[in-house]
């Protein structure tokens, strides 16, 4: 029998207790033998205050997974690599593009894994996507990533403070679907942000992007109450493809509809074990360097105050 990797569990908020700690539950190759937060713990597993605590109460400790927010998360990411621990990130996996470079450069070092996860690829339907898009002509792409962040951040301030990326939280979850799917990669042309007055990051986002000849029409917003949308559409000279509800439904010519059950965070961690144990880097920084670019040249609106 394979012995389990001993990992650990950094930042218990909403996002770990709603998609990591199931997912670890169910998986047979990782044993959660701690966790780290300011604030929140799991019953039964021993609780640090922080990642230095826990590397030295534990010196035995294989793995971190960090499910903290991306503001920060260098300095608890080079900690862990810098002690020889393996580490995966939630997304995206740094606040940015530099601070990302220099956690891959480190683990390798160290000799370390890093993985730098993308959870809205592991959606059901995105290998079916790009390998029916493999041989097409592509001739517009929509992209509509559109949510309320009162439904899925309530109360999180982080999220529009700096380093907090806004609506490019979830809207880089579709950018990193686009960037699998795509034959030809993408470049950003424009973009168009709307920031309130009291907060440091977007709440909408229009850009334009290319893929190859063609044309590329993005949409973020956080403000979309009533049916929430998370869809990508392309156009192709076989017709349009579309993907649904962030990637578990599509839609393709001639085919009935498919759809699956959320998988997501059940294959990070089956890959993460299989990184760990290959001793891989599985860091891919094209969704980043997108988020990066619209930041650098988009044109900002000032909205009206927003407050939870």
């Amino acid at each position: 029998m394979v012995e389990k990797i001993k990992l650990a569990l950094v930042g218990i908020g909403k996002i770990a207790r709603d998609q990591h700690l199931p997912a670890l539950a169910a998986n047979n190759d990782f044993d959660l033998i701690a966790t780290a937060s300011r604030n929140n713990t799991i019953d039964g597993i021993a609780a640090y205050k922080n990642v230095g605590e826990l590397l030295n109460a534990l010196p035995d400790l294989k793995a971190i997974s960090l499910s903290t927010p991306p503001e920060g998360r260098f300095e608890q990411a080079m900690t862990a690599i810098r002690a020889g621990k393996d580490v995966m990130l939630e997304k995206p996996p740094a606040a940015t593009v530099s601070e990302a470079e220099m956690l891959i450069a480190a683990a390798r070092a160290r000799n370390v894994v890093l993985f730098a996860t993308w959870h809205s690829r592991e959606a059901a339907e995105i290998d079916a996507a790009r390998a029916w898009l493999k041989d097409k002509v592509i001739k517009a792409v929509r992209i509509r990533w559109m949510e309320d962040i009162r439904q899925w951040h309530p109360g999180q301030d982080w999220i529009l403070a700096p380093g907090g990326f806004g609506v490019f939280d979830p809207g880089i979850n579709a950018l990193s679907i686009a960037t699998t799917i795509l034959p030809e990669p993408l470049t950003v042309l424009s973009a168009d942000m709307g920031v309130p007055s009291n907060r440091a990051c977007p709440l909408t986002a229009d850009i334009r992007m290319r893929s190859g000849d063609a044309d590329v029409d993005v949409k973020f917003n956080f403000l979309q109450t009533g049916t929430q949308t998370w869809d990508i559409e392309v156009d192709t000279d076989a017709g349009m493809l579309r993907l649904g509800m962030g990637g578990s439904i599509l839609e393709i010519p001639g085919e009935a509809q498919k759809s699956a059950a959320d998988e997501e965070y059940a294959r990070l961690y089956k890959r993460f074990a299989e990184l760990v144990r290959t001793r891989q880097i599985d860091v891919d920084l094209r969704p980043l360097h997108l988020v990066a670019d619209s930041f650098m040249i988009a044109n900002r609106t000032t909205l009206e105050p927003f407050e939870f």
